[in-house]
C-alpha cells in the first residue's frame, strides 16, 4: 500500500524510510511555519482577488491556516519524517481539515517559490531584530565611553605596550566597529526585500496572477525580476552569514580582550559572577566562560558561511535538494549572533571599570616615548628619525638603570643631547600625551567628544 505523498501521483512505491528520513527537513524548517501561513495567506488572497478562487474558498482556507497555527503553538499538532518538510506539514493538515477546497492553496506556486519566500520573511524578520540588538549595543558602548570619558588606559599594538589613550576612545573602537555591522545589515535587508512567489517552479506560471498584490500585503519593498534567478538565489543568505561572520568576529576581539584585561595580572576590568563559571576542582576559579564561548562560537559561525558557499560553488541554475541545506546554517549562526548580542550587551551593563589599575599600568612600558622623540623634533628642531634613535638610546639606559623616562633625572637626559630641558617632564606627562593628539579620530577628549556626538547623531537617523 503507497502512503500517498501530495506528489507522488507518478510513483508506483513508497520511498525507502532511510531516504525518507535523509529527505526530510520538517524537523528544522518547522521554523518557518508562521512565515509559511502568512505567505499561504497572501497567496490565496490573490488568488481570489484574481478570481482564481472564491472569496468563500478564501476566507475558509485562511481561517483554517490561522487555526493550524494556534494549534502549533499550542502543541496540538504533531509531525513526522513523513511530512517531509514544512510546506508540505502545513498543506497536508488544511487538506485533513477542509478536504478539497484545501488543495487549491497550491495553485500558481511551487515549493520552489514558496520556500524562496519563507526564507525571505525569516530573513526580514531576524535582520530587524540583529538591527536593533546592534543598535542597543551601540549605545551601551556610548555610555560606557561618556561615563569613563576621563580614564587613561594603556593602548596595545602587538599586545605590547604602546602609548598612552583614553578608556573611552577604546570603547568607541569598537562602538565603531559595531555601527559598521549595523550598516551593512542595513545593505542585507534591502537585497532580501524583494517578493520571490509567483516565480512558481523557475518558469514562472500560466495563471493571470498578481505578485505585486502579493508583494504588497506582505509588506515587501518589491518583486524579484526573473523566475530562474528567483528560485536559484541564495546571495541574500550568503551575505547575511557573512555580515554574521564579521559580526562574530568583532565581539570575539573584544572577548578576548576583555579576558585579558580581567586576567589577576591586569584587572583593568572585572567581569561580574553572573557571565562567569567557577571549576570542579579549584575552588577559587572564576572563569569568564561566557565571553569564551562567545570567542568559541566563532568558529562555528565561520563554519556555516563556507559550508553553504561550497554547497552552491556548483549548483547548475535553477532550483536543486542541495538547496535544502542553507537553513541549518542559516538558523544557527542567527541564534548564535543573537545570543552572542545579548550576552556582551548585559557584560557591559554589568562591567566594572578598575580606572586605578588603568592608570598605575601607564606608569610603566615607556608608553610615552614617542612623545619624547616629538619633543625632540618639535622642540629642538632634531629630525624625526635622529629623535627616534636618541629616545631609543634613552630607553635602553632607562631598562639598564631601572627608571622610568619620568623618573629620569635632567642631567641624565643630557647624557644625550643638551637640547633637553626642564619642559621635558610635562611634555612626556599622561595627560599632555593624550591631550596633544587632537587630530581628527585621535585619543584627546577634545576628539573623542567629537567621536561619540557623530556617534549618537548615526544611530538615530
Amino acid at each position: 500500500m503507497i502512503t500517498i505523498k501530495l506528489w507522488q501521483g507518478r510513483f508506483n512505491k513508497d520511498s525507502d524510510s532511510l531516504f525518507e528520513e535523509f529527505n526530510a527537513s520538517i524537523f528544522f524548517d518547522i521554523n518557518l511555519i508562521e512565515d509559511d501561513i502568512n505567505g499561504s495567506i497572501a497567496h490565496v488572497s490573490m488568488l481570489a482577488e484574481k478570481k482564481i478562487i472564491s472569496e468563500t474558498e478564501k476566507n475558509l482556507i485562511i481561517e483554517t491556516l490561522n487555526n493550524i497555527l494556534k494549534d502549533f503553538k499550542n502543541n496540538l499538532i504533531t509531525f513526522s519524517y513523513s511530512d517531509e518538510d514544512v510546506h508540505m506539514f502545513v498543506e497536508k493538515e488544511l487538506i485533513k481539515r477542509i478536504g478539497d477546497i484545501g488543495k487549491k492553496v497550491h495553485t500558481a506556486r511551487s515549493r520552489n517559490d514558496q520556500v524562496c519566500l519563507d526564507i525571505r520573511l525569516f530573513c526580514k524578520r531576524k535582520n530587524e531584530e540583529i538591527q536593533r540588538l546592534l543598535n542597543n549595543l551601540i549605545k551601551k558602548i556610548i555610555e560606557i565611553a561618556e561615563n569613563n570619558i576621563d580614564v587613561i588606559m594603556p593602548g596595545f599594538t602587538h599586545l605590547q605596550k604602546a602609548q598612552p589613550i583614553l578608556f573611552s576612545h577604546y570603547i568607541l573602537a569598537y562602538g565603531q566597529m559595531f555601527y559598521r555591522d549595523l550598516i551593512r545589515f542595513k545593505n542585507n535587508y534591502d537585497l532580501i526585500d524583494f517578493m520571490p512567489l509567483g516565480s512558481a517552479a523557475l518558469a514562472g506560471t500560466t495563471y493571470d496572477i498578481d505578485r505585486f498584490f502579493v508583494s504588497k500585503m506582505l509588506s515587501f519593498s518589491s518583486v524579484t525580476e526573473n523566475s530562474i534567478d528567483t528560485v536559484s538565489d541564495r546571495d541574500f543568505i550568503l551575505e547575511m552569514l557573512f555580515n554574521i561572520a564579521v559580526i562574530q568576529m568583532h565581539l570575539s576581539r573584544i572577548a578576548e580582550e576583555f579576558i585579558i584585561w580581567n586576567m589577576d595580572e591586569l584587572k583593568y576590568i572585572d567581569i561580574d559572577d553572573a557571565f562567569c563559571s567557577g571549576s570542579s576542582i579549584m575552588p577559587q576559579k572564576k572563569n569568564p566562560d561566557a565571553l569564551e564561548l562567545i570567542r568559541g562560537k566563532t568558529g562555528r559561525v565561520y563554519g556555516n558561511l563556507v559550508s553553504l558557499l561550497t554547497t552552491l560553488k556548483a549548483l547548475p541554475l535553477a532550483y536543486n535538494k542541495d538547496m535544502q541545506e542553507d537553513k541549518e546554517p542559516l538558523f544557527d549562526s542567527v541564534e548564535t549572533c543573537i545570543n552572542s548580542l545579548l550576552i556582551i550587551t548585559k557584560i557591559l551593563e554589568t562591567l566594572k571599570i578598575n580606572k586605578e589599575n588603568m592608570l598605575k599600568a601607564c606608569s610603566y612600558g615607556f608608553i610615552n616615548a614617542t612623545d619624547l622623540a616629538d619633543y625632540l623634533v618639535q622642540k629642538c628642531g632634531i629630525p624625526f628619525r635622529d629623535a627616534h634613535f636618541i629616545v631609543g638610546n634613552i630607553v635602553k639606559y632607562c631598562i639598564n638603570n631601572n627608571k622610568t623616562l619620568d623618573s629620569l633625572a635632567l642631567e641624565e637626559y643630557k647624557q644625550f643631547t643638551d637640547l633637553i630641558d626642564i619642559d621635558v617632564y610635562n611634555e612626556i606627562s599622561l595627560e599632555c600625551c593624550i591631550n596633544k593628539r587632537k587630530s581628527y579620530g585621535g585619543t584627546s577628549k577634545e576628539s573623542v567628544l567629537v567621536q561619540l556626538k557623530n556617534l549618537k547623531e548615526k544611530i538615530e537617523n
